[in-house]
């Protein structure tokens, strides 16, 4: 009998650890034989603890079990599955599992993350030994005519970023997964990462063997301590069996992977702040050109992708690039995986295809707001992405449907406010935020935000509004043009949405 307890950082934060000592300590003292396996989240954060019982229908849930409950619900028969005031059905049964379309989440939540038998009964390594039987030059051409874009937030298309570091010519090359998820309302990577880090590590072990890179990175924020855990056990398990080094599996392939932790700072997010890291240097932008792709880790030609990118990567080798391009609407192919957070009652991971609205994610699967007041405006793309209000909910998820908007989908965080929300006051913490986090290279995002900061702030205080919000607009004009990446470029989507949309909250 086997019981599952997930042991992501989320769920341990409301006593997992606990809940699955004492479930296994009452098993025992019952009489059974019950393995409490630790799993990632399902990313159901509202029923965390979530307890799952295999029975010979699947697996039952039971949550949110907090430790008091244990002992109860084991004497009430949940390790044979029995009724309960904290079950909750078939959990692949739920609503929030059904309506989704897990593709690069499949095994979260479902397997051991550092179990290798585990990994592999369940798919694992499918894609990359498809990858190894191809060519590098077929595998980029999968990759490409899968549709699959950047989800980190810029939404660059991935087969053409390897195209190019396969192309150029150099002794040695680089493949670097940016882990250091600093947007507000993001966790998905860190949910990956703890839940099936061996997918990444699959990921970007193709990768390698796409373009011909030796080594590679994880850049992962030191803010995750059970990720780093985690990802660092699964590579020393890669290494145990042949995937990672020397012949991975057998082949010509040899790859080498490390993790380095980041020291806290936003910026390095951006992919060459991330590259000066690396290389010990303090984390500020690199002109471009040249590209990373060309020039990039210690001058070298580097892919640098996101953790969902890579991540994404094994199953589209898995199942082929039609499968995944199939998936999704107009050249936003596949899935996203978004992550609800903020004022909301069902906070936690949906992973479904493009083409869901907002209001679908907002209202279906997170049923509205925690406080029970009206939404009225969600944050998309983290703390640089636009203030959207519920006029919009009909949007849907794509790239091009959000760039048309003056919106992004971003890494695919939504973060939900109800009607007590002073917009103005969130303009204001979007500059300030810019301020305290600009790498300080370029002058439009190191003074034009604190000038930011200084000019919401006479808005509010009744001061010139009309010639203040004047200013105000030329300044994101002056930052959205000039600055050097996107810290100082996209600080002013959330200031003119909420400009836009909440007008009133400026006094206009």
């Amino acid at each position: 009998m086997k019981v599952y307890v997930p042991r992501d950082s989320a769920a341990r934060s409301v006593g997992a650890d606990e809940v699955a000592e004492r479930i296994a300590a009452a098993a025992a003292a019952a009489g059974r034989g019950a393995e409490v396996v630790r799993t990632g989240t399902r990313g159901m954060l509202w029923l965390e603890p979530l307890v799952e019982v295999e029975t010979p229908d699947g697996r039952m849930g039971y949550g949110p079990v907090l430790l008091e409950d244990v002992d109860g619900l084991v004497a009430a028969g949940m390790l044979d599955g029995a009724e309960h005031e904290l079950s909750l059905g078939l959990v692949d049964q739920l609503d929030w599992m059904r309506s989704q379309r897990r593709v690069t989440f499949a095994r979260v939540g479902v397997i051991d993350p550092l179990s290798a038998d585990d990994y592999t009964a369940h798919g694992g390594l499918a894609g990359l030994r498809r990858a190894l039987d191809m060519a590098p030059a077929d595998v980029v051409t999968e990759v490409t005519d899968s549709g699959l874009r950047g989800r980190g937030g810029a939404g660059f298309p991935t087969g053409i970023k390897w195209k190019t570091v396969l192309g150029a010519q150099a002794e040695q090359k680089f493949i670097c997964c940016n882990a250091d998820e600093g947007d507000s309302g993001t966790f998905a990577d860190r949910m990956l990462i703890e839940g099936d880090p061996l997918t990444l590590i699959e990921g970007m072990t193709i990768a390698a063997h796409a373009v011909g890179a030796t080594e590679g990175y994880v850049y992962l924020r030191s803010e995750y301590p059970d990720a780093v855990a985690t990802l660092r056990a699964a590579i020393d398990i890669a290494y145990t069996h042949g995937w990672l080094g020397e012949r991975v599996l057998g082949s010509d392939l040899r790859f080498d992977l490390h993790v380095r932790v980041g020291a806290g700072a936003y910026i390095c997010g951006e992919e060459t702040s991330m590259l000066e890291s690396l290389e010990g240097k303090r984390g500020t932008v690199r002109p471009k050109p040249p590209i990373p792709a060309l020039e990039g880790l210690f001058g070298q030609p580097t892919v640098v992708n996101n953790v969902l990118s890579l991540g994404s990567v094994p199953a589209i080798m898995a199942d082929g690039a039609a499968a995944f391009a199939e998936l999704g609407v107009g050249r936003s192919r596949g899935t996203q995986v978004f992550q609800l957070g903020g004022n909301i009652a069902r906070g936690g991971i949906v992973e479904t295809e493009f083409g869901v609205t907002l209001g679908e994610l907002v209202q279906i699967f997170g049923g509205g707001t925690a406080s029970g007041r009206p939404v009225r405006a969600v944050q998309v793309g983290g703390p640089l992405g636009a203030y959207l209000p519920v006029e919009r909910f009909d949007l849907p998820m794509d790239y091009e449907a959000f760039a048309a908007s003056g919106a992004m989908v971003g890494h695919g965080g939504i973060v939900v406010f109800d009607d007590t929300v002073d917009m103005a006051g969130m303009a204001r913490f979007a500059m300030e935020f810019c301020a305290e986090e600009s790498c300080g290279r370029c002058t439009p995002c190191r003074v034009g935000a604190v000038r930011g900061v200084e000019t919401i702030d006479r808005i509010r205080a009744g001061e010139d509004r009309e010639k203040n919000l004047v200013l105000l607009e030329d300044l994101c004009e002056l930052m959205t043009d000039g600055s050097l990446c996107a810290m100082g470029g996209l600080t002013p989507m959330p200031v003119r949405s909420a400009v836009k949309h909440f007008g009133e909250d400026f006094g206009k």
